[in-house]
This record gives structure tokens, sequence and C-alpha cells, in this order.
């Protein structure tokens, strides 16, 4: 068959498989591992070229990790750099020897068992945050700390990829290989540093000020693309310098819009690179190896499950976050096809001990998506259940008895001003958060305080969902306030649930899953400032009130009519409501029509003012009639406001 034609029976094929994966619930990346078993050479051989699928696959890994380099800017990495740094180097260096020093005692030569220890000891980057994604778990703090782990080890990968190819050579000569691969990561990343900080805003600033969206895609490519083309000249990995480019852009304002636009090419060409992996499974090799290619992928599932639980519980996270972390970790990775083939290559290893660790790791890749997807109710079997207070079980029967009580999910500034407000309201509440600390403190002082995630049902049951009168999400996280409403919403459809929001961006949003208020954070900063400028222009105190009242039954209206800079109607902001002006010009559609007649308010629109001979009319008269260089202020989406424009223009 031509190329064009293997491609085209690869995405039949594909499409098939994760249509019908999907289906039966099972992850889609399974479907892409038996696309490329079916249809690679060892088992019908309908497509023969490997090597160049494999070489486009390859750019599944780039993108995927520009992605993560976007949610992991320098300045969180910074943060991390203690536990990130740490359990990251602590986890592959043991593992590494673990799983070596287990080798060698089974006959294995000491090449060859490290060369299988540094493949046990990736995972892969690409399952994980997959899956995490799919299960929104990537925002969670064990979600986040497994992504983390997982990206230092592909960057951990580069010393092996040095080392490997020079195990027949002897020690000293070793030395200069690793300064060299030393100086050209550190080269890198200085020079995709410097290219973020002095080149990257000012350019990606240029590309949207042009409204383009062909050519904001175009930059995408070309600035994750030369990133990886930098690393890969010098000797590193593709994968490392699309990662340090997208850590570049993830501290600036275009980090979402860039995410948005990457993720069509990453998740199409990560297909593929599961397609390629599974064409490197050879059956009849299988037949032969199977029951020790299984229990060496049960071996690394468990020894790396163990090894990183006890990590990050040493580090000081609860036991419940350091078993869900370490059975996200568990499964191998990419990357350790990658080293083994190093090793083939260099002699390191034979045939057949790296079809079996081929084989481990892909049985382990094949387990990894459930055992993520079930990694919660892991967590709890093998390490309890999280403590949902450091005080023992009375306080937490005292929560699940109450009856008509307010459940606050977030605990800090806001949700302890909402408590100290109850309390001395005489009004029954309890109170979830995710920080020890925090909740050992308040527990203490005699607070009705727990440890507890409330985007989890369970949870939400255990502080007495049933029972309760009023839900607070005092937090600032849609995501998780998105998944608390859903499962109230579930549980108690009538219930009335509050939601705090920084902005009012995204408050129809939560009004549409279910929120029964959102209170924008902002817009109320703006109600106080208000009041307090309307009363030091001695304004009558109950006029002030009359007005603030008026304002928040109108869901804030007055504060959000706003102009929007730019291209107002151009709908490359957040969609909201906003001002827009209309000038009527001589021979315009509206001229000489009265405003009752507009029929604007069907349109989702409303006339705020209108503009005569440089006077300002607020809320003109209905029957007032236009005249020609009237400015018409209107209020509605951009949508609607352009169709409206439309018609008012002719």
């Amino acid at each position: 068959m031509t190329p064009l034609v293997e491609i085209l029976v690869l995405l039949g094929a594909a499409v098939a498989a994760v249509a019908l994966f999907h289906r039966v619930g099972i992850p889609s990346s399974l479907g892409y591992l038996a696309v490329g078993a079916l249809l690679g050479p060892h088992v019908t051989g309908l497509v023969s070229g490997a090597e160049t699928i494999r070489f486009v696959a390859e750019f599944g890994i780039v993108f995927l990790l520009f992605t993560i380099g976007l949610n992991f800017s320098l300045p969180q990495i910074y943060a991390l750099r203690h536990s990130v740094f740490v359990l990251g180097t602590g986890q592959v260096l043991l593992t590494t020897a673990l799983v070596a020093v287990a080798g060698w005692a089974l006959g294995l030569p000491a090449a060859a068992a490290f060369i299988v220890g540094a493949v046990f000891a990736q995972s892969s980057t690409t399952v994980i945050a997959k899956q995490l994604a799919e299960q929104g778990e990537e925002g969670s703090r064990h979600g986040r700390l497994a992504l983390a782990m997982s990206v230092y080890q592909d960057v951990t990968a580069v010393p092996f990829v040095i080392i490997i190819p020079a195990l027949g050579v002897a020690a000293g000569a070793l030395a200069l290989p690793l300064a060299w691969a030393l100086v050209n990561a550190l080269a890198a990343f200085t020079l995709v540093y410097l290219a973020g900080r002095w080149l990257l805003r000012p350019l990606f600033h240029a590309i949207a000020e042009r409204r383009s969206p062909e050519l904001f895609t175009l930059t995408v490519l070309l600035v994750s693309l030369a990133s990886a083309a930098i690393t890969d000249s010098l000797g590193l990995s593709m994968a490392f310098g699309a990662f340090l480019a997208g850590m570049m852009l993830g501290a600036t304002e275009f980090r979402h819009q860039i995410e948005s636009t990457i993720r069509t090419f990453r998740d199409v060409l990560l297909g593929l690179f599961f397609v390629s992996i599974g064409m490197l499974i050879e059956p009849s090799a299988l037949a032969q190896v199977w029951p020790w290619a299984l229990a060496a992928a049960a071996a690394l599932l468990l020894v790396k499950a163990v090894l990183v639980a006890g990590l990050v519980a040493a580090a000081g996270y609860e036991a419940r976050t350091a078993w869900r972390t370490a059975i996200v970790l568990a499964l191998g990775g990419e990357f350790g096809f990658a080293l083994l083939a190093l090793g083939l290559a260099a002699g390191g290893i034979d045939a057949r001990s790296a079809q079996i660790a081929l084989a481990a790791v892909l049985f382990s890749m094949i387990a990894g998506p459930f055992l993520i997807r079930a990694n919660r109710r892991l967590a709890a079997l093998l390490g309890g259940q999280a403590p949902v207070t450091q005080a023992p079980g009375p306080q937490l029967a005292q929560a699940q008895s109450l009856r008509n009580h307010v459940i606050i999910c977030g605990y800090g500034r806001i949700g302890q001003s909402v408590a100290n407000f109850l309390e001395r309201e005489g009004i029954a509440h309890v109170a979830l958060d995710l920080d020890p600390a925090r909740v050992r403190d308040a527990h203490t002082a005699g607070e009705p305080v727990y440890y507890g995630d409330a985007a989890e049902r369970e949870i939400l049951e255990a502080v007495g969902l049933a029972d309760a009168r009023l839900l607070i999400v005092s937090h600032d996280d849609v995501g998780a306030a998105l998944k608390v409403l859903q499962h109230v919403r579930a549980a108690r459809p009538q219930l009335p649930v509050m939601v705090r929001t920084r902005d009012e961006s995204r408050v129809q949003e939560l009004r549409a899953a279910g929120a029964t208020e959102v209170v924008p954070e902002t817009l109320e900063a703006g109600m106080m400032i208000v009041a307090h400028a309307l009363m030091l222009l001695e304004v009558p105190l109950s006029h002030v009130l009359r007005r603030m009242r008026d304002a928040r039954s109108d869901r804030y209206r007055l504060l959000r009519e706003l102009f929007h800079g730019g291209d107002a109607l151009s709908g490359t902001d957040d969609g909201a409501d906003r001002l827009h002006s209309v000038r009527l010009a001589a021979g315009s559609a509206a001229i000489g029509r009265r405003l009752d007649e507009l029929e604007l308010e069907p349109e989702g629109v409303s006339l705020t003012a209108l503009q005569r001979a440089g006077r300002r009319i607020l809320a003109p008269a209905p029957d007032t009639r236009l005249a020609a260089d009237d400015v018409v202020v209107l209020f509605g989406s951009p949508e609607a406001l352009t169709r409206v424009e439309a018609r008012l223009l002719g």
C-alpha cells in the first residue's frame, strides 16, 4: 500500500476502535494500542511504514510536553522545588537501584539489570496527563504532584540517554559525555528562558493584535517545534525543549489560548504515538515470555507504588494523597521504550530480556488507565480513608448528626468570615478544607472544620449533605465548584447553593451548572467602593442602600455595563454582556422609528441611553423617535449586539 492508503487505513481503524472503546468505557489509549498491534508488522502487516509513523508520532510527545509546560510555569516549579526535585530524584534513583539489584540477583548481567531499572523508573506522562484530564483530576493535589514528578522523570531520562550507550566504555571515559550533556541542558534552558523573557511575550502580543486565528496557530506551532529543534540539536530530547517553551509561555496571559490551539494537534499525534507503540508488540515473542512479563509488570507496579507512597508521605503529605500519587505514577512510561532501543543498539541487553521488559511496560501501561481511574478507591483500601479531621470519631459523628445546617466548602479568608457570622447568629454549620495545618488549628480551637475534598460526593455526604439547608462554596476554584454543583444537584436538586467567584467571567456557567447565587468578588468590591463614594458625597444613606439593593436585584447590571476595548463584537474575549454604541448615520433603517418599535427585548438587548445633540438621556421614553446622528447605547451579548446593529443600520 502507498503511504496515503496506510494512513487512511490507520485513521479508519483508529476511529472505529476509539468509538468502540468509548462505548464500553475503556480508555481510548488502549484502542490506539490495539490498532497498532493489529495492523503492525507482527500481526497482519497491513501497515509497513512503522518508522515514518513513529517519526510523526514523536511530535505527539512534543506537543504533550509543551502543554504540560504551560501548566508548570517557573514560579510554580520554584514553589515545588523541594517536593518535585527531591521526590522525583529519589523515586528515579531508588527504583533504578532496586530493580537493577533484583535483576542482577536473578542472573541478568549488570549492564542489562541497570537498563531494566532505568526503563522501569519511567512513568508515562502521556497516559497520566490524558487520564487525569478525562477524570478532571489534573488540578487536584495528587494530580499536580504526579504530573510534576512524571515530567521530572522525563528530564532525568536525559542522563540515561548518555549513560546507556556508554555502558561499555571505561568508567573514566564516561565523565566527559555526562558533563557535556549537563552543559547542553543548561544551554537549552538558558536559550529558551531568554527567548521566553525577551521575545515570546512581545511576539504573541504582536500576533494577538492581528486577530488572526490562523496566524496565532502558526506561531504556536513554530515556537513549540523551534524549541524542540534547539534541544534536539544539542543532543537532548525534543520533548524537553517543548516543555521548556511551554513553561516560559505558561507565565503569560496567552496560556489558555495557546493550550486550546495546540490541543487538536496534540490529541491526534498522541493517538499516532500509541499506534506506533502498539506496532512493537510481537505476539509470537509474547507467547514465550508472557509469564515473566506479567510477573515483571506486577513487580514494576508494586515497587513504584510502595516507593512513591513512602517518599511522598515522608515529605509531609497525608497518607491518602501519598497513595493516590503513588498509584498514578506506578505504571511504566514511553521513554522506557526509547531507553530499551538504546540498550539493544549498544549491546547492553539481550533480545529476550528486552522483550520481557517491553511487554512488562506495555502491560503496566494497559493497566495504568484503570488504576488511575480507581486511584481514590485503591488509596482508601491501601492507606485507609483520609482523616476528615485530626480529631477522632466523636467530632465526625457530630458532623454527620447535624440537621438544617450550612456546609462551607473552603475555610480560607471568606469561609472563616462566613462561619464567624453564622456562629454569632447561632446557625449550625460545618466546613471542609484541604489545608491540614489550617484544619488542625481551627479544630483545636473548637471550630467545626474537617479535612476533606468537597468535590467528592462521599465527603459531602459525610458532613450531612442530605440534611443541609444551604451550601456555600467560598473558594475561587471554579473547576472544583462545578464538581460540587454536579454532586449537589444529583443528590439535592432543590438545595440552595451559593458560589464565590473572582469575577463575572464565569457567572453564567456556574448558574447553568445549578448555582442558586453566584457572588463575583470584584463586583462586590465595586459595590462597596460605590457605596462609600456616594456617602462621602453626602448622598443620604437610605438612598445609597436603595441603590445597592436595586443593583443586586438586577444582577449587578450597572457594574457589568462596561465598554470593552478593541473589537468589541469580535467574540475574542469571554463573550460576556457589554455596552456598545451605535451611531445612526443618514439613511439608517431605524431613523424615524419609535424606541418601542425596535423589538430589542426578543434579541436579549436593552437600550440604556440615548445621546442626542450633545445631551445624554438615560432611560429615554418608549415613544421617543430616533433621528439622524442619534447614538443609541445598547447592552447585550456580542452576537446579539451584532444582529441588532445590522438591523438598526439597515
